[in-house]
């Protein structure tokens, strides 16, 4: 099943009802064209949700952070505290694979070092 961002509050339930209790895989790509080549990388993340209640679901919601979230939840905000398990990239499940966009530059030949500095 492919998740989304949910439309609204119901469908927020549904897909948080759906990942309780369950380890899904977040797959993220990032591609990058430079004069007319492009090359991209993905990444596979597999994150494993603890059980959680309706009402922990609900008050979830409430705060308004799953609305605009692919499965209906942020691993960098309130929603981090229904996550047991993360094997993978955690930028990735953020959205931007930083370590495969990192790569692709560097194939690039930018200089991600001196932009560090």
């Amino acid at each position: 099943r492919l998740y989304g961002k949910p439309a609204d509050d119901a469908e927020a339930e549904s897909m948080l009802a759906s990942l309780s209790g369950t380890t899904h895989r977040v797959v993220s790509g990032v591609a990058l064209c430079v004069d007319g080549h492009c090359v991209s990388r993905i990444s596979t993340s597999a994150v494993t949700m603890r059980e959680t209640t309706r009402a922990e679901r609900a008050a979830y919601i409430a705060s308004g952070e799953p609305m605009g979230k692919a499965g209906g939840y942020a691993i960098q905000g309130r929603g981090a505290i229904f996550i047991a398990r993360l094997d993978g990239s955690y930028s990735s499940v953020m959205g931007l694979p930083l370590y495969e966009t990192a790569a692709l530059l560097d194939e690039a030949g930018f200089d991600l070092l001196g932009a560090l500095s």
